[in-house]
């Protein structure tokens, strides 16, 4: 009997949120869907998160994942782009998690050492990776798209090891993990 589950990627932003489907059937996986959420043409930042979840949120509801992977912020110098993009990635899990999917984070590293054998590969590198595995015809213009759907062939490829990600299954989960972040 043949296992079937479908598997959200997401590579959070707040200028662009990339996003890829895979439905994963036995220990095959084949390509949904990718796409991207542009939000460089608004201005408001709290309307940008607005934005992100509503369409996580249309995405769980349209595909019913059974679980998200999502890339987690690397740490860089700039403070307040690392905050923005924290918010960006914790509404995206919020809505996940109102849904009571399971979530698993995943370093921008571990995704591409998962998907090209080189933690240091560039975004080209991964998408042209991605192109091959998937069998996809084109690529998106932006590869913020490929990034999301890096992070589900990454989930993919670690389903059933151990994971050096954090996985939440739920508030509960997500508050017992993390009790220095809830208050």
């Amino acid at each position: 009997m043949k296992t079937e589950k479908i598997i959200l990627g997401i590579d959070p932003g707040t200028t662009i949120m990339g996003f890829g489907l895979l439905k994963v059937i036995g220990k095959k996986m084949e390509f949904i869907q990718m796409n991207e959420l542009m939000l460089k043409k608004y201005d408001d930042h709290y309307l940008k998160l607005k934005l992100i979840f509503e369409r996580t949120i249309e995405l769980i509801d349209t595909y019913h994942p059974d679980e998200i992977a999502i890339e987690a912020p690397f740490f860089g110098k700039n403070v307040q782009s690392m905050l923005k993009l924290g918010r960006a990635q914790g509404v995206a899990m919020a809505a996940g998690l109102s849904r009571e999917i399971p979530i698993t984070e995943y370093l921008p590293k571990k995704i591409k050492m998962a998907i090209t054998g080189n933690g240091n590969a560039s975004k080209e590198q991964v998408a042209l990776m991605l192109k091959s595995l998937l069998n996809l015809k084109t690529l998106p213009k932006n590869l913020d798209a490929t990034d999301g759907l890096a992070a589900a062939v990454c989930h993919f490829y670690n389903s059933g090891k151990a994971v050096g990600g954090k996985n939440y299954s739920g508030w509960a989960s997500f508050v017992k993990q993390n009790p220095k972040k809830v208050k």
